[in-house]
């Protein structure tokens, strides 16, 4: 397996790197602090081409493979220190590769272009107030009406949510069903009488991410807006979670080697007891474990997404590489803010931020109890 990047690869890296460096860290402590997404910095990323990167050309895309648009989002991590950003753009992206993956030719003519251009903002719906992880206990329903499908129900915490365009949206429409045909997927867009939203969720970390609630009252949506075939739903949030599961630890491999360059710096400059503190042990194996997790974390992912790219499965990669990628970006930023000590606490240093930050990476696309119970089963446990 080679995983020397092409010239071509490394120029798209850098190119993102020096772009996010440049224009997309102003102001962060304040759209932290109020909560506010950065309307004007995702238009510069839709203009850099980030939303169009494994779309084909005749959409409006760039025609990049899984590997070349996980090393993008991984430069992204890394350079633009706004999460909440960086998750934003993954999330449009990962929508955009359910349509693209299981549209008709129609819907993708409609959808893709603006989702490239990043006109059309994206959101996936299926976590509700008591189904998370076990998306099969999900209540909502679309019923079937004619020519229509009456959908009604609630979701929450979906990203992107209180400012999409597009939501796509997973529902009962075989309630008598207990298999995993029992759910379909719909496209949904924001004018169809009877949905509304909540106000974005106030949370403790990926605070300019946009996070909320929407409501379905009778919302009739017409049978051309499904997504797949009926009773597809459970095998594309499949497929897309195998996606997800690679793709947004991609941007946590950036921000964990942009911590751990952080500690490394800060330690050899740093003075006690009349030496440098990566002289002591107690410091430099916290430095060492970041380091090898971060190396590791990026071998299985690019495993992932190659076995994506030779038309393969990678559901026990993807969830071995989810796993232990958010747990080691959480145990980096705990551990950056011990090595800085009561520098690491202070908003100035924005170390904190970027452990708050971490914290939701263990929980979104299937916690890490999930990820362990998944892994299991695969293996034949």
């Amino acid at each position: 397996m080679e995983f020397t990047f092409t010239d071509e690869q490394v120029a798209l890296k850098e190119s993102i790197i020096r772009f996010a460096k440049q224009e997309l860290n102003e102001d962060i402590k304040d759209k932290d602090k109020s909560g506010t997404f950065p309307v004007d910095l995702w238009q510069k990323c839709s203009k850099m081409n980030l939303m169009a990167l494994p779309f084909p050309e005749k959409y409006g895309g760039v025609g990049a493979n899984l590997l070349t648009t996980l090393i993008s989002i991984s430069a992204l991590g890394y350079a633009c220190k706004d999460a909440g950003l960086v998750h934003a753009i993954t999330t449009q992206i990962l929508c955009g590769m359910q349509i693209y993956n299981f549209a008709n030719e129609d819907q993708k003519k409609k959808f893709l272009p603006g989702i490239c251009s990043g006109d059309m903002i994206m959101a996936q719906a299926i976590t509700e107030p008591d189904a998370g992880s076990d998306m099969m206990s999900i209540r909502s329903k679309g019923l079937k009406d004619g020519d229509y499908y009456v959908i009604n129900g609630s979701k929450i915490f979906i990203t992107n949510g209180p400012i999409a365009d597009v939501v796509i949206l997973f529902v009962v429409t075989d309630p008598n069903n207990i298999g995993l045909k029992r759910m379909s997927a719909f496209i949904f867009e924001k004018n169809i009488e009877g949905f509304t939203r909540s106000k974005p969720l106030e949370k403790m970390g990926l605070r300019t991410l946009q996070n909320g609630e929407l409501f379905f009252d009778n919302c009739r949506v017409p049978e051309s807006c499904l997504l797949g075939k009926i009773g597809q739903g459970a095998m594309i949030s499949n497929e897309s979670m195998e996606l997800e599961r690679i793709l947004l630890p991609a941007a946590h491999l950036g921000t964990m080697e942009r911590i751990y360059e952080t500690c490394l710096n800060y330690t050899k400059t740093r003075q006690a007891f009349g030496q440098s503190i990566s002289r002591f042990q107690s410091i430099s194996n916290k430095i060492a474990k970041i380091k090898i997790n971060l190396e590791l974390g990026k071998l299985i992912l690019y495993k992932a997404a190659v076995l994506k790219d030779n038309k393969k499965r990678a559901s026990l990669e993807a969830s071995i590489g989810k796993l232990f990628v958010s747990e080691s970006l959480k145990q980096a930023c705990l551990d950056a803010v011990q090595i800085h000590g009561g520098y690491g606490f202070m908003t100035e240093y924005e170390i904190e931020r970027d452990l708050r930050d971490s914290i939701a990476s263990t929980i979104y696309s299937g916690t890490s109890e999930i990820q362990y119970n998944i892994i299991s089963k695969l293996i034949g446990l």
